[in-house]
């Protein structure tokens, strides 16, 4: 994994302003989450997949790096401003406070520009991260995160939801995982109307309002290969993605538009998966809280967390349901009491030196970042280190192989003093979990089929690509630069991608004009448009969606 490339460093001369503004044109941005490039170019060769293999031969394809950690949450918001999460300050699903607390992020966490504030009028549909939808030119349709479609936040201007309403009446943000079981018929069936919906909501978006950015994602197919690895299956769902991009190259070509299809990470079967707060607490780098009073009381009777949870909903009473009607500190404090391997519940910090949070980050426990932080600042990187070695001595047995791939946060994130102090992701076939109670550091996947990779996908198609091209080492941080270059537009000098010059046919402006750098533009989030858009009450459903498809435990 080789982090992140040195950031576009050519500056046109003056002289280069005027070309480049003949370069105009328009943009469509089609996202497939969790799309595979091994997989898809594989397809595509065999003719499986016409309009991919139309993209290949006719446009520019390569596999595109995701970030460290691969997910969706720190990826999309890189594709759509350039920068990393120590820039855009996305880390994960959850915020982590100086107490331990765990707020959901909202698209209001998200420092911009995004490539919508820079190229308008501009149509957002359901991106992850974006959630509460906010006023641009252009509209807006919030995607992942949005708790539901009636929630003021759905989009922006307002109205647009009623206009979706009346549509797409059977309109869904998601599925609840949990109610499937794998490849079931009733789970392939749904899926599939969630995509057709999904469909119905691009059409209606492209056809409402003139735009120069289109920009359109896809979460479907993540949450398939999550739950189902079976090729022939995968095959069947990606042939339907295929009339998409079908549909997408017509509008691209009606609408002047250079199309690019990416994806935010790659995918691959899990077999292993991986609990490194277990081999923290073997090493007693972290300590679990201890069992006394209520705790142990509740221990002895066989009640846990999860029992009670799966006991409220089995009557009806989801976790929505119950944050909708308790305050959230009421329901901390007696989640707290009930047995349990959460990090936020579980973990006894006045006696933990490091713990991993959310999709895989590492945190030392100073003093200085938290409350009850035990490790002083001259002892950071001592700690730090020791914590990376146990890490990599995760094996296999079988094969004798680590199984986790550690990156130092410093390097990986420099531009936040407050980042993680390391990131770790599962080498192929091994997936990293926050659970650690009552389990080894090495389990059976169990109903996990697969999990995130690094290569992901990017394909160009348009006036301005040359046919047959391929990037070179493209990262999820290149596609903004690239996309504002080949519209004419300065790139902001804080990105830290590049303009994937070797794209371009020779003789069209892009490969013909120096990249041009400007200031970052005075644009960023504006306020939510609901109250309290991104409180903890109002993301229960969310959490629940999260947990239900194995990101949370």
């Amino acid at each position: 994994m080789s982090g992140r490339p040195s950031p576009q460093t050519d500056v046109n001369e003056s002289d280069d302003a005027d070309r480049t503004a003949e370069s105009g044109g328009n943009a469509f941005v089609l996202g497939l989450d969790g799309v595979p490039w091994d997989l898809l170019s594989k397809w595509a060769a065999a003719g499986e997949l016409p309009n991919v293999a139309r993209l290949f031969e006719e446009g520019a394809a390569g596999p595109m790096e995701s970030t460290t950690p691969a997910t969706t949450p720190l990826a999309w918001p890189s594709i759509a401003t350039g920068v990393g999460p120590d820039k855009h300050g996305i880390y994960g699903w959850r915020d982590l406070s100086s107490s331990y607390s765990h707020r959901m992020y909202t698209g209001n966490d998200v420092s911009g520009p995004f490539l919508w504030d820079l190229l308008s009028p501009a149509v957002v549909g359901n991106v992850p991260m974006t959630y509460p939808a906010r006023e641009i030119d252009g509209s807006m349709v919030a995607g992942l995160m949005t708790p539901d479609t009636d929630d003021e936040g759905f989009t922006a201007p307002p109205e647009l939801a009623d206009e979706i309403d009346d549509a797409i009446p059977d309109y869904q943000i998601g599925l609840y995982w949990e109610e499937y079981d794998g490849a079931t018929p009733e789970f392939r069936t749904d899926l599939q109307s969630l995509v057709e919906n999904r469909r119905a909501l691009m059409r209606t978006l492209i056809d409402r309002e003139p735009w120069k950015l289109f920009f359109f994602v896809y979460t479907a197919p993540d949450r398939l290969q999550h739950l189902v690895w079976d090729e022939s299956v995968l095959l069947d769902h990606y042939r339907y993605l295929d009339e998409i991009v079908g549909e997408a190259m017509a509008q691209a070509e009606a609408n002047d538009a250079t199309l690019y299809v990416v994806s935010d990470h790659g995918f691959g079967p899990v077999e292993t998966t991986v609990a490194p707060n277990r081999a923290l607490a073997d090493a007693g780098l972290l300590e679990g809280v201890s069992s006394s009073g209520t705790r142990r009381t509740f221990e002895g009777l066989g009640i846990d967390r999860d029992r009670v949870l799966g006991a409220l909903d089995r009557v009806g009473v989801d976790q929505k349901t119950i944050l909708s009607h308790l305050p959230r500190s009421l329901v901390d404090r007696v989640a707290s009491q009930l047995p349990g391997d959460d990090v936020l519940y579980d973990v006894d910090f006045s006696a933990t030196q490091a713990f991993v949070h959310g999709p895989g980050n590492v945190y030392v426990n100073d003093t200085e970042r938290f409350d009850s932080g035990i490790v002083p600042p001259e002892e950071v990187s001592e700690v730090t280190d020791a914590v990376a070695n146990v890490l990599r001595s995760i094996t296999d047995p079988a094969t004798g192989e680590g199984v986790l791939e550690v990156v130092d946060g410093d390097e990986l994130f420099p531009a936040d003093p407050d980042s993680p102090d390391l990131a770790i992701e599962g080498h192929d076939g091994y997936e990293a979990v926050n659970s650690w109670r009552g389990r080894g550091v090495l389990s059976e996947a169990g109903t996990m089929a697969a999990g995130h990779r690094m290569d992901g996908v990017l394909l160009a198609w348009g006036d301005s690509i040359e046919a047959g091209a391929a990037p070179t080492d493209a990262t999820v941080y290149d596609l903004a630069p690239t996309l504002l270059h080949d519209l004419g537009e300065p790139v902001p000098d804080r990105v830290d991608g590049r303009v994937l010059t070797e794209l371009f046919a020779p003789g069209t402006v892009p490969a013909e004009t120096a990249v041009r750098t400007a200031a970052d533009a005075e644009a960023g989030n504006a306020p939510a448009t609901a109250d309290g858009a991104d409180s903890a009450d109002d993301m229960g459903s969310v959490e629940e969606r999260l947990r239900g498809l194995g990101y949370m435990e």
